[in-house]
């Protein structure tokens, strides 16, 4: 397969900030690359580091009821307490 043979929807090429952190709370361990970019309309796109998942997440997301256990995973209070720092971020 050539680059011709490919229907690019979009190529784009943007400077993005990205931050990492790691933090422990009462169940879990969180490692978590965090990356600020124009493309998601203001969200964020985190990623867990330990389990290889990501979102895109706004607070919009985050008051979505079992969004982060679904997407990422995990239980209900490992959700509260990644949600109580995603609050921080927003």
């Amino acid at each position: 397969m050539t680059k011709d043979d490919l229907f690019f929807l979009y190529d784009d090429t943007e400077t993005t900030r990205t931050r990492f952190v790691s933090f422990v709370g009462q169940t879990n361990r969180f490692d978590l690359g965090i990356t600020t970019t124009e493309r998601f309309y203001g969200k964020l796109l985190v990623f867990n580091i330990q389990s290889n998942r990501f979102a895109i997440i706004g607070e919009d997301d985050l008051e979505e009821p079992g969004y982060l256990e679904h997407v990422y995973g995990i239980s209900e209070e490992e959700a509260a307490e990644l949600k109580q720092f995603l609050y921080t971020l927003l």
